[in-house]
């Protein structure tokens, strides 16, 4: 396993292929895994594909501070400083989404293209105490871990029940500061009166069946300069349950950009010179 020093705290990653970089990051209590097992593999022929835990996740380390969206965003550029990156495609996961509106906003310079899978609101996550409460229960709970696999099994769509319980198991993993901190981190997220400055050509990935859905759609419509793809009978899991079709989205965005109605009226009228209706 290989590992790079950032800001302080001894942080996972991998890469495969060459060409243009992109940094994959997982979402909360999620891991490196299925970037690396079935993403990567699929677009290392154009592309340097680098998969990061974050601190506290995965196989980095698991340090008592530093669960914020910022110093997420933070350690992201300095794993791109440390390999020698001026510049990158971002690809983020659920609370990997979070983290990529803050690197929108706060680290543009950085960033070629941002592309949003499944991101939590800009205006954070909703869920009611009792939600992170019941799950702190099962953590705790002797019987926990079966509880949560009868659960995540149930709703899983595609993904095999080995993967559903590596997953499960990276989620038992993180560190009591990443679980506590992060679930605060992501209800305080508030930036979508900010989302009009976020001019990276931005690729915002939805599940249909996914409870954030209606928020992913709200936020890629107040973006200037972002697409959207919605995966139908696809819930929050878009990466492991449709890795195929997730990473030929990923690849056509990534060759051919936002394409939008605004897009495709500007194209008519360059080519026209007239206003399309």
């Amino acid at each position: 396993m290989a590992h790079q020093t950032v800001n302080g705290v001894e942080l996972f990653y991998e890469e495969m292929g060459s060409g243009d970089p992109i940094l994959m990051h997982h979402g909360y209590t999620g891991s490196h895994d299925a970037w690396l097992d079935l993403i990567a593999p699929r677009l290392r022929d154009r592309y340097r594909c680098i998969v990061m835990d974050g601190r506290g996740a995965g196989d980095s380390a698991q340090p008592e501070g530093g669960y914020t969206l910022e110093q997420y965003a933070l350690d992201v550029i300095g794993m791109a400083d440390a390999l020698g990156l001026d510049r990158f495609t971002y690809v983020g996961h659920s609370m990997g989404g979070g983290i990529g509106f803050r690197l929108g906003l706060d680290h543009a310079g950085r960033l070629d293209r941002l592309v949003l899978v499944a991101p939590i609101p800009s205006g954070g996550i909703q869920a009611q105490p009792e939600v992170h409460e019941q799950a702190r229960a099962l953590r705790d709970a002797p019987d926990g871990r079966e509880q949560m696999l009868r659960q995540r099994l149930a709703l899983r769509v595609r993904a095999s029940e080995a993967m559903t319980e590596q997953s499960l198991d990276r989620a038992l993993s993180v560190s009591e500061g990443h679980f506590e901190e992060s679930w605060h981190a992501m209800q305080a997220l508030d930036v979508t009166d900010r989302l009009a400055e976020l001019t990276t050509p931005t690729l915002i990935v939805a599940g249909a069946a996914d409870g954030l859905c209606a928020a992913n759609v709200a936020d890629w419509q107040r973006l200037p300069n972002a697409t959207l793809h919605v995966f139908s009978r696809v819930g929050h899991s878009i990466p492991s349950d449709v890795p195929d079709e997730f990473a030929q989205v990923l690849a056509d965005f990534f060759e051919h950009g936002v394409v939008n109605a605004q897009t495709q009226q500007a194209k008519l009228r360059d080519a026209t010179g007239v206003p399309a209706r």
